[in-house]
This record gives structure tokens, sequence and C-alpha cells, in this order.
């Protein structure tokens, strides 16, 4: 991804610390640096994307399988959001791994994240099922996920 002097880069174990700040300023319950480092040390696809200056606006994680690729995490900093960084993040993961040779894109997304939701929606994800109790929720518990696919493969485009 270079459009505007914006760029993507593999997320190596020097980039923690500032992707654990983007992680706790987005979510009240983050991944912790041992989440991070067991995605990375198992050769997961994780990718750091940076603005002309070089500032992070986002990153993302998603783990291969056979014929499918997998989305664990992604995030826009808080001051970034609502730019098409998350789309352009998709963007970009799509295509990489359609280049793997995946099929189909998986992802959970909280129940009540919403404007992820829609994001995904808008982007073609379509809602196939969901898992009770998936996320921490604190004093609530549990929260649900919605479980979305995208199918990527040589025939399946991105949708406007």
């Amino acid at each position: 991804m270079a459009e505007g002097g914006v760029r993507s880069e593999p997320v190596v174990l020097a980039d923690l610390d500032m992707l654990l700040a983007i992680e706790t300023a987005v979510y009240p319950f983050p991944w912790s640096r041992g989440n991070f480092v067991d995605s990375l040390h198992a050769g997961y696809l994780a990718r750091k994307h940076l603005d002309a200056a070089g500032r992070w606006f986002g990153y993302c994680i998603a783990m291969p399988g056979v014929q499918e690729l997998h989305l664990l995490n992604l995030t826009v900093a808080p001051e970034h959001q609502h730019r098409g960084h998350g789309r352009a993040m998709l963007d970009e993961l799509v295509r990489r791994g359609a280049a793997l040779g995946a099929q189909r894109l998986w992802l959970e997304v909280r129940v009540s994240n919403e404007r992820a939701q829609a994001l995904y929606r808008r982007y073609g994800f379509r809602e196939v099922g969901q898992r009770r109790g998936y996320y921490p929720a604190g004093a609530a518990g549990r929260e649900n996920a919605i479980v979305m696919s995208l199918p990527i493969g040589a025939h399946a485009e991105p949708q406007p």
C-alpha cells in the first residue's frame, strides 16, 4: 500500500511499544504484549500502516490457514479513524491473502461494535454465525462475537 505516501511494513518485535500504545487507546480489553509476541513468533501476517511522515495510523494481524485467512486484529489509532484507513488496510489484506492462495477471509467482531460491523458489511463481509461468550466484557462477563466471512479467491474483488 503506497497511495499518497501511505505505506505498509511488517511488524517486528521492536514495534511492540507503539503497537500496544494504539491497542490500549482503542480497546477496553486490549491484546497483551504476549498476544502480539505469540502472533509474530507464529509467523502470522502482521502489518503496520504508516502515513507519509512515518507515523503509525494502524495495524492488522491475520492468521493464514489452508486456503483461508483469519483476521485477528485490525486497529486504527483514534486520531486517524474515519479517514478510510480501515478500508485501505482491508484492501491490502485481501490482496495479500489472494497472493497466499486464500479463498476466504474470516473474522469475529463484538456484537456491540457496530462501527466495525458496518465497515465489514460495506466491504462485502457476510454474517455466518455467532460465538457465544467469545470476548471478555468486564463486569458484564462475556460478550458474543459475530462471525463474518468474505470470499477472496481469484474471482472475488472487494466491493466499492
